[in-house]
């Protein structure tokens, strides 16, 4: 009997773990640089999309250590299109009020944001899909900004 208790347990905690984020299509994290994010790095996402009939909606993670020297970042996102086309944005994301107070969720020193970016879209064809992303700050390197992460999510809303 505690036998069939633990496997219907390990079953159940199995499926909980797999199915609390069936939004997401895509996330990927990467660590900046502990030296500093020069403006010539970019951070690469790579996606290959099969399906272009459903929703999706853009968002960039940023987690920040709470000694940045800025309420603001600004970051550099270049798409490039299976058929070699790009489209460039540009990303202001707010960090702190103007009273200093962080915004996001805090874990210890670093604070953690999510930035939408793209919401409501389709991926026009199907193929392979690079990001790029590198900072817009006015500083050649940039220290504090500890991870940026590309989230890709079904949406919701139909278009």
């Amino acid at each position: 009997m505690k036998r069939i208790t633990l496997i219907a347990l390990a079953l159940v905690s199995i499926i909980l773990a797999t199915s609390c984020d069936s939004k997401v299509f895509y996330t990927e994290d990467k660590r900046v640089n502990e030296m500093g994010w020069n403006l010539n790095d970019k951070l690469s996402f790579d996606i290959d999309v099969t399906d272009t009939l459903r929703i999706y909606s853009f968002f960039i993670d940023l987690r920040v250590s709470n000694d940045f020297p800025k309420d603001r970042a600004f970051l550099f996102i270049n798409t490039t299109f299976p058929d070699g086309g790009v489209a460039a944005d540009t990303l202001g994301c707010p960090l702190a009020a103007p009273d200093g107070k962080w915004y996001g969720r805090r874990s210890g020193k670093y604070i953690d944001n999510r930035y939408p970016f793209r919401l409501n879209m389709i991926f026009p064809s199907t193929g392979h899909y690079h990001f790029e992303i590198a900072h817009g700050m006015r500083d050649t390197n940039i220290v504090g900004i500890k991870n940026v992460g590309l989230r890709i999510e079904y949406a919701d809303k139909a278009k």
